[in-house]
């Protein structure tokens, strides 16, 4: 069992378990440290911290997902110990939302294109008052019964090169990097295994103030973290990681406590944060 979970999500954004519901299922699991990270948003960090006071062998990281682009690619940055209060770090996020708004609406008017209709609003309601993402978009085509599972809407028609997929707006990770660090938080790549000249793009992010990449990943085999693991050696990164947890319940999912780090990363990630002044809650 892992002790540690750095990459978690919940209703706030796509995940399917409100804040309550994960702090709950993580104490549970006997889970002693985790990262709340949804995408764009910090909303579930004071439900978390809320729940959390009746686990006091649980401690919950403020964390966000921040998503960016490459050409021909999709790279995620993940910020831990961020001043979530921030002001310039809130207005970047509810930027960002607003843009993920106009590119769901897009995609949803590319699915009736295709023949294959949802509805708007009912991919609203599943979204909630959450950051809106292509896996809402993925239920309501498992719902209408186009599809079977996510994995096949986003194979299908959601991924970067299915036939609904619109670009968000651009940000690149660089500039991710730089909103984490500016908000005092400790930036961290996330799921690196299918980025190309991997060891480029790392060299350009920790000149911008990168600390660490995810080597413990759930859908990662052995092998691919031993060489992810060489990989962050190299290049003096934390080796982060965790479940990617959405609670979507699909087979084989990975749940808190399956895998993540050694708790000495979660150790050396807080005294990281400290020295920059972030938000330790």
């Amino acid at each position: 069992m892992a002790e540690v979970d750095l990459h978690l999500h919940t209703t706030v954004s796509d995940g399917r378990l409100t804040p309550q519901e994960l702090v709950d299922l993580l104490a549970r699991r006997g889970v002693r440290i985790a990262a709340i990270t949804d995408h764009d948003i910090t909303d579930g960090l004071e439900p978390a911290w809320e729940a959390a006071q009746a686990c006091p062998e649980l401690t919950i990281i403020p964390g966000v997902e921040l998503s960016t682009d490459i050409p021909g690619n999709e790279i995620h940055i993940l910020g831990y110990y961020i001043d979530y209060k921030d002001l310039e770090l809130q207005a970047s996020l509810a930027h960002f939302r607003l843009s993920r708004v106009d590119r769901a609406q897009q995609m949803v008017g590319r699915l009736v294109e295709l023949g294959m209709p949802v509805e708007w609003d009912r991919v609203q309601q599943i979204a909630g008052e959450g950051a809106i993402g292509r896996p809402h978009i993925a239920r309501a085509l498992v719902e209408k019964g186009h599809v079977a599972t996510l994995h096949e809407a986003f194979d299908l028609y959601l991924s970067r090169n299915g036939p609904a997929y619109v670009e968000r707006e651009k940000q690149s990770p660089v500039d991710a990097v730089q909103l984490v660090v500016q908000a005092r938080g400790v930036p961290v790549l996330a799921h690196p295994g299918q980025i190309d000249e991997l060891d480029d793009i790392l060299i350009t992010l920790k000149q911008s103030g990168l600390e660490g990449m995810e080597v413990h990943y759930a859908e990662y085999d052995t092998e691919l973290i031993q060489r992810l693991e060489a990989t962050a050696q190299r290049h003096n990164l934390l080796p982060c990681g965790g479940t990617d947890y959405h609670a979507n319940g699909s087979p084989g999912e990975a749940v808190p406590g399956d895998l993540g780090p050694p708790p000495e990363v979660a150790e050396r990630l807080m005294s990281l944060a400290s020295q920059r002044g972030g938000s330790h809650h």
